[in-house]
């Protein structure tokens, strides 16, 4: 007799991840950041945790990562770039990316946010790949992805000589929007 059980049942979920005390990401799902800070809030992401990040961009965007600008907060060796020609290979190769497992995180800067259908493919991608990934969608001005699990928005609110940010949770399944402000 084989001792072996086979089982339907989904593997338990990944503890959320912690990005600062107010943020936290459930992993297997796919996540919005807008705002003018977006990039930095998904570097913040990245640096808490371990592994290569796949980070996928328009190739026709002229705005590019400055790696010497992000070394204090992740180490820019972590980081694959990916830059599909057509707009509709950015979500396709995030949804692979997720499907694979193969890196933890997969940031994909879109020009717009997408649709509900393309989001919902993307959580299916991530279950998929074992429920422990994560996808950030990384959109211009405020944002507005339907269907995904949360949307966080980050502004600097500098003062002279003080560099303070100002966090919203502005969607989110089980938690009510809020806004944070804090100085590094």
């Amino acid at each position: 007799m084989n001792d072996m059980i086979l089982s339907r049942a989904l593997p338990r979920p990944a503890a959320e991840l912690q990005v600062s005390p107010e943020m936290s990401l459930l992993p297997g799902r796919a996540h919005e950041f807008c705002g003018a800070a977006r990039r930095r809030l998904a570097l913040m992401a990245a640096a808490r945790l371990d592994g290569p990040v796949l980070w996928i961009r328009p190739s026709w965007q002229s705005e590019k990562l400055n790696t010497d600008g992000m070394r204090e907060i992740l180490d820019p060796g972590r980081l694959i770039f990916a830059e599909p020609v057509r707009a509709e290979d950015l979500l396709w190769c995030m949804e692979e990316a997720l499907r694979s497992g193969a890196v933890p995180l997969a940031v994909c800067e879109l020009p717009a946010p997408p649709a509900m259908t393309p989001v919902r493919r993307l959580h299916l991608a991530a279950e998929t790949g074992g429920g422990q990934v994560l996808g950030l969608l990384l959109t211009p001005g405020t944002g507005g992805a339907p269907g995904v699990e949360s949307r966080w928005s980050l502004d600097p609110v500098h003062e002279p000589g003080q560099p303070r940010w100002r966090l919203e949770r502005r969607r989110a399944r089980t938690r009510p929007p809020k806004v944070w402000e804090w100085t590094p």
